[in-house]
């Protein structure tokens, strides 16, 4: 069974104020920008619960997982994937966007190979692993077993 919410609660920390996040965006709940890059805090006086949180995420994955089923190559990668694995695209996707995650050429076709652990090293092989290493190996242990595992006592 997914656990793709309490994945990005987790890696990207769930906050109910509205704060900045690495890059400047006004955003809250864990991710979810909310205002343009630069806007100030002031402008967002609201609080998000936890469980209104994960409803939103749940909406946004569920767009983005209907945006990676038009792209052939991750329709095909995600047909190869059991839930867990499914899990750390999705949460690529979320963190990087479509768009993003499409230029993980190598990583999405040895996944849509079956090469877990090919898919693993491409992504521990990138720009992404060196900004966010911590979820990178995270995400690239959990794409290696197809297990949920790595977070055992962390969700």
């Amino acid at each position: 069974m997914s656990q793709i919410i309490e994945i990005l609660n987790f890696e990207e920390g769930y906050v109910e104020a509205p704060y900045l996040d690495t890059q400047g965006f006004p955003t809250v709940a864990g991710g979810i920008r909310i205002g343009p890059k630069g806007a100030s805090l002031n402008n967002y006086v609201f609080r998000v619960p936890r469980q209104v949180g994960d409803v939103w995420k749940k909406c946004i994955i569920e767009g983005k997982a209907q945006q990676m089923q038009s792209r052939p190559l991750m329709q095909q990668a995600l047909a190869k994937c059991n839930d867990a694995r499914s899990d750390v695209l999705y949460s690529m996707a979320y963190q990087l966007g479509v768009d993003g995650l499409s230029l993980f050429k190598n990583m999405l076709s040895a996944v849509a190979a079956g090469d877990y652990d090919g898919a693993a090293n491409a992504m521990l092989n990138s720009l992404w692993a060196r900004q966010t290493p911590g979820r990178a190996r995270r995400h690239a242990e959990v794409m290696r077993s197809g297990t949920y595992d790595v977070y055992r006592g962390l969700l």
